[in-house]
C-alpha cells in the first residue's frame, strides 16, 4: 500500500485539531511529559486527551514517513521494511489462529493498515477500535479505496471502556497500542471481557528491558524522550506486561521479545546512520527534506503553526528509539499469546 505524498502530509498536519489552535495544542502536549516538567501522574490521568491529542498531531507525519501500519517488525536481511511489516501482522494471525468468518478485535487500530492486511489474509471480520476520530475518518476512506469495507470496519471508543458486551469476539489483538493504556491490569481486564471464552487475545508491547536501569540519567532521558514522541504515560518493564496479564485473569501460552531473535535490528528504519532506499524518507536526507518541506508549508500557512515543532518531537522520539534499542533497554517487540480460560 502507496505511503501518503507531500499533499496528503499538509492536508493530514493536525487531524482534528483547528488549524489555530494546534500550536496551543502541541505546547498541552509537550506539558504533559517529563521532558517539559511534567509528571506520570498527570499522564495518567488525562491519558485520553494527551493520545488524543498525539495522534492528531503526529498521524499524518506518520503516513507519510511509514506508511499505514503503525509498527516495527522482525526483519530479515533481504526483507524490505514493509515485507517485514506484513510478515509481523502474518504471524500473529497464525498465531491467533484466525479463520475465515472469526469475528475479531483490533484494539488501537490506529488508521487501519494492520486489519486490513490481516483481514484479507485470515477472511476474518476485522473490527477496530479507536478513540481518535481523525484515525477513524482516515481509515474508513482507505476502507473504501481498497475494497474492504465487508470485512472491516471502525468503533469509535476508549479500550478502558468499550461499549461491547461481554464474551463478543472470537479473538483479539494490540499492535503497539495498549502501551498506551494508564492502567494495563484494567486494560487487560476490559479485553478479556469482551472476549469470548477459551479464546485468544495476543499482542505486540512496547516495554523497557530487565537491562533498564531507572536510577541511571541516560536510561531515564532515553524513557522519558520515547514517552514525548510517542504519547505514553509511562513504559513498563516486559515482567510488568506479563504479570498484568496475569493479573487480568489470562492464561499465558507463550511471550518473547522478538528483538533478540531479529536478524535485522527492529530500530533499523529509524537509524540515520543506515541508507535506505525503501525507507528513503526515514534516512538523514529523508528527514532533512521533510523538516524542509513543513517549514515551507508552514511559512506558506498550507500548514498550521505548531507543525515544525511536531515534525522537531518526532525526530527527537526517533532518536531515543534507536538509543534505547541500540543499549538493549528497551523493545517494540515484546510479544505475547493469552487465552481467556473456560470458566
Amino acid at each position: 500500500m502507496a505511503k501518503a505524498g507531500a499533499m496528503d502530509l499538509a492536508s493530514g498536519m493536525g487531524g482534528n485539531i483547528k488549524s489555530g489552535e494546534m500550536l496551543s495544542a502541541v505546547q498541552e502536549y509537550e506539558n504533559y511529559h517529563t521532558y517539559y516538567g511534567g509528571d506520570k501522574d498527570a499522564r495518567n490521568l488525562n491519558y485520553s486527551d494527551m493520545v488524543n491529542k498525539y495522534y492528531d498531531l503526529a498521524t499524518s507525519f506518520y503516513e507519510y514517513g511509514w506508511g499505514q501500519s503503525f509498527h516495527f517488525a522482525h526483519r530479515w536481511h533481504d526483507e524490505s521494511l514493509q515485507e517485514s511489516i506484513k510478515r509481523h501482522e502474518h504471524y500473529l494471525a497464525l498465531h491467533l489462529q484466525l479463520k475465515p468468518g472469526m469475528k475479531v478485535l483490533d484494539v488501537g487500530c490506529g488508521i487501519g493498515g494492520p486489519l486490513r492486511e490481516i483481514a484479507r489474509f485470515s477472511g476474518a471480520h476485522v473490527t477496530g477500535l479507536n478513540n481518535n476520530e481523525y484515525q477513524i475518518s482516515r481509515g474508513s476512506v482507505l476502507n473504501k479505496k481498497y475494497g474492504v469495507e465487508e470485512t472491516c470496519d471502525y468503533l469509535k471508543a476508549d479500550f478502558m471502556k468499550m461499549p461491547i458486551p461481554d464474551n463478543t469476539y472470537d479473538a483479539i489483538y494490540t499492535i503497539e497500542a495498549t502501551c498506551h493504556a494508564p492502567n494495563p491490569v484494567a486494560c487487560y481486564k476490559e479485553i478479556l471481557r469482551v472476549l469470548k471464552p477459551g479464546q485468544l487475545f495476543a499482542g505486540y508491547e512496547w516495554c523497557m528491558t530487565d537491562t533498564f536501569d531507572p536510577n541511571n540519567e541516560v536510561h531515564h532521558k532515553i524513557k522519558a524522550e520515547i514517552e514525548l514522541g510517542n504519547g505514553l504515560p509511562d513504559i513498563r518493564t516486559t515482567r510488568q506486561c506479563l504479570e498484568a496479564l496475569r493479573l487480568a485473569g489470562f492464561e499465558v501460552l507463550m511471550e518473547e521479545d522478538l528483538a533478540r531473535s531479529s536478524p535485522v535490528p527492529w530500530y533499523s528504519p529509524l537509524d540515520t546512520s543506515r541508507l535506505s532506499l525503501s525507507s528513503f524518507r526515514l534516512t538523514t536526507v529523508g528527514r532533512f527534506l521533510t523538516r524542509s518541506l513543513v517549514q515551507v508549508l508552514e511559512r506558506l500557512k498550507l500548514a498550521p503553526e505548531g507543525s515544525v515543532r511536531v515534525s522537531s518531537f518526532l525526530e527527537k522520539a526517533a532518536d531515543s528509539l534507536v538509543e534505547g534499542g541500540r543499549k538493549e533497554i528497551f523493545t517494540a517487540m515484546y510479544f505475547f499469546v493469552v487465552r481467556k480460560p473456560l470458566k
